[in-house]
């Protein structure tokens, strides 16, 4: 699922993280459970969790008034 599709629902301290840790090649796993809540992928998949597209996204899209 794209991030667009869930980064809205996402709770505002694991956006915070994001924002502050852009490209971090390891989550903690309250930022893995908060993306999986908001809708995103699982931790528990194969792949990586956050694409880096995931992360163009979270670097130039998101807003830091949310």
């Amino acid at each position: 699922m794209e991030i667009y599709m869930w980064w809205l629902d996402l709770d505002l301290q694991t956006k915070e993280w994001l924002r502050e840790n852009l490209r971090a090649p390891e989550l903690p796993l309250p930022v893995l459970q908060g993306i999986a809540e908001a809708g995103g992928p699982h931790p528990d998949t194969p792949v990586a969790v956050l694409t880096e597209a995931d992360w163009d996204f979270i670097e130039t899209q998101s807003e830091f008034v949310d």
